[in-house]
């Protein structure tokens, strides 16, 4: 990004061609190459830098509606930053922890372009922000600007400054190179080893939602998290913002419920009975499948799957629900007669535990009725097994 274009783009001239560029986009034809007809139209009375910085935001905010809402079309954003970027309504529960612990302040060691700054101002925290890329810095005090947030962010290496004045610190390692992403804790920057210097205080950790569970330290919580059925985050939580062992958050369309280990008293095997349920991501990745089925009386069909059957039915958010309408034959070509037999054309696949590509059997099935079904492709006892059920 051309720091000194996106700076004259922040001026009162800058933001009539935003708007002016805003408008012509969203006025463009469709069918046709709408960007490179504004972009040509624009510089007839401006620099190719500022039309090219003006340009970049009008697509950036349209892309960052799924992660900031109604805030995106007043935000500015990098690529690798939007990329980056905590989800809004995942930084507000965040934010939300910690006020709920008290706090007052928090420093973001590695504040991108201010998502979760954002989020703390919002809640009423002091919120101070550092990262090495002088682009996310300039990118993270218009956002604040902007939505009249209260906040600062400066340049800084994050492994170097004093975090002790505040009550959080709040760090979100990156865990992409030139090479694409890094799977290796202690190649993100900063490494794993930085983190764990955090431990010692109030801190809260961002991390991916693979992370291995023996990774994280003794009296770490760790807490995963879903937006909208997509797991997109873990966090640690450690000294005094540590409440539990694992915990799995869920936030939906009715709002957030949570999941701990305490609600997780172990579970048995048995039998597939009349309704199936799926597990959250957030959950199996914290590892509570057995407080799910807690939770709706049943169990697990094996113990190394991460489905939960029950004689009774129940709404939850840590899971979707189906009733098994019937088991049908799990060999292929059997399985495709009992199909044609009963009408299904339009087949939803899902499968876990057993090595089924769903596209490419659908393929394969050719299937042609008028009715439309779902059926399970999984392990029951360690036997494959084939179900068909309607979701509730």
């Amino acid at each position: 990004m051309d720091l000194d274009a996106f700076a004259w783009l922040l001026t009162d001239e800058g933001q009539r061609l935003l708007a002016r560029a805003t408008e012509m986009t969203a006025a463009a034809d469709p069918g046709k190459d709408a960007s490179l007809a504004v972009q040509t139209a624009l510089r007839k009375d401006e620099t190719a830098a500022h039309v090219a910085a003006a340009m970049t935001q009008v697509d950036l905010r349209r892309k960052a509606g799924a992660k900031f809402g109604d805030l995106a079309p007043k935000m500015y954003f990098t690529p690798d930053g939007l990329e980056q970027a905590t989800r809004l309504a995942v930084a507000h529960h965040r934010a939300a922890r910690l006020r709920a612990f008290d706090a007052t302040s928090v420093i973001d060691l590695g504040c991108g372009i201010g998502g979760d700054l954002i989020a703390s101002s919002r809640a009423g925290l002091t919120a101070a922000g550092v990262d090495n890329d002088p682009e996310r810095v300039a990118v993270a005090q218009a956002n604040l600007d902007a939505l009249g947030l209260a906040g600062a962010v400066t340049v800084a290496d994050a492994t170097a400054v004093d975090h002790s004045p505040f009550d959080i610190a709040y760090a979100d390692p990156a865990r992409r190179g030139a090479k694409g992403r890094v799977f290796s804790a202690e190649g993100w920057t900063p490494p794993w080893s930085w983190v764990e210097t955090l431990f010692a205080r109030d801190a809260c950790v961002k991390v991916a939602p693979g992370i291995p569970h023996d990774l994280v330290p003794d009296q770490v919580e760790a807490e995963w998290v879903s937006d909208r059925g997509e797991v997109k985050e873990a966090a640690l939580w450690s000294g005094s913002l540590a409440s539990t062992r694992r915990r799995a958050t869920v936030i939906g369309e009715r709002g957030l419920a949570t999941l701990t280990s305490e609600d997780d008293p172990g579970g048995e095997v048995d039998s597939v009975e009349e309704f199936l349920y799926e597990p959250d991501g957030a959950v199996i990745r914290a590892g509570l499948v057995t407080a799910v089925a807690a939770g709706v009386q049943g169990h697990l069909i094996d113990e190394h799957i991460a489905y939960v059957t029950s004689t009774a039915s129940f709404e939850t958010p840590f899971a979707r629900g189906y009733q098994v309408v019937e088991e049908l034959p799990y060999r292929e070509k059997q399985l495709k007669a009992a199909l044609r037999e009963r009408g299904i054309g339009k087949l939803t696949i899902k499968k876990r535990g057993v090595q089924i590509v769903p596209e490419q059997l659908r393929k394969r099935l050719a299937l042609s009725g008028d009715e439309e079904g779902t059926i399970v492709l999984t392990r029951v006892a360690g036997e494959g097994t084939c179900l068909l059920v309607r979701p509730f």
